[in-house]
């Protein structure tokens, strides 16, 4: 994995984001008559789209669900988006890669606009050439599409060059449509049998392994 040009997933990569995210989810439940008692099993919205997950776990038409996503962000927003927290080995494993001259990008399926300022509010911000993510209109939002607008953007034209590091199916399926390599990490959210079963080319169980890979 001697790669130039690293994109990073944020949420179950870099972060741990359970209790924003799945309070955030059950807010937006709550305002349609569902109540969660155990947060836990809201896990599953960490990573893929929100409206896709609003669709396909709660039964929700595509009306409901865009209007479900905005009932989340108005939690989210205020308070959930530091209710957060940055993997232990994070930021040494980030500054070794850029004193090595690689160029790091975070493509989330997460709206940019929260994205960076999760990034700045953890320091993550000055490791980073560049976040891209999702619009708040809802564009964007396939991992694939966020991938293929990262490279656009840095103008990456040797997809060989490049690899997506990612904790969910939604990762390592992106990367493969968009050509690159990836790897899938199991400190997030994604098991080993979801990151192998869609072909993940590295899996790595810490983010000591991980660094051990990417850092030769």
């Amino acid at each position: 994995m001697d790669k130039k040009y690293m994109l990073f997933d944020l949420d179950g990569t870099l972060t741990d984001p359970q209790e924003g995210i799945t309070n955030s989810v059950a807010y937006a439940l709550e305002q349609y008559g569902i109540h969660v008692e155990d947060r836990s099993t809201l896990n599953k919205f960490i990573g893929p789209p929100l409206k896709d997950s609003f669709m396909e776990y709660y039964g929700f038409a595509e009306d409901r669900a865009e209007e479900a996503v905005w009932k989340y962000r108005e939690y989210f927003n205020e308070d959930g988006i530091f209710e957060n927290k940055v993997y232990p080995g994070i930021p040494q494993m980030l500054q070794r890669l850029n004193d090595q001259g690689k160029i790091l990008i975070v493509a989330t399926s997460k709206p940019t606009v929260y994205a960076k300022r999760i990034l700045e509010r953890f320091e993550l911000n000055q490791y980073f050439a560049d976040v891209q993510g999702s619009e708040m209109d809802g564009r964007r939002t396939k991992k694939e599409e966020v991938i293929s607008y990262a490279l656009e953007q840095n103008q990456i034209t040797d997809n060989e060059q490049a690899v997506m590091i990612g904790d969910r199916e939604h990762d390592i399926i992106g990367a493969k449509k968009c050509g690159l390599d990836s790897i899938g990490v199991l400190f997030g959210y994604g098991s080993r049998e979801e990151l192998d079963g869609c072909g993940a080319d590295q899996i790595v169980d810490t983010v000591k392994m991980l660094e051990d890979l990417l850092i030769r």
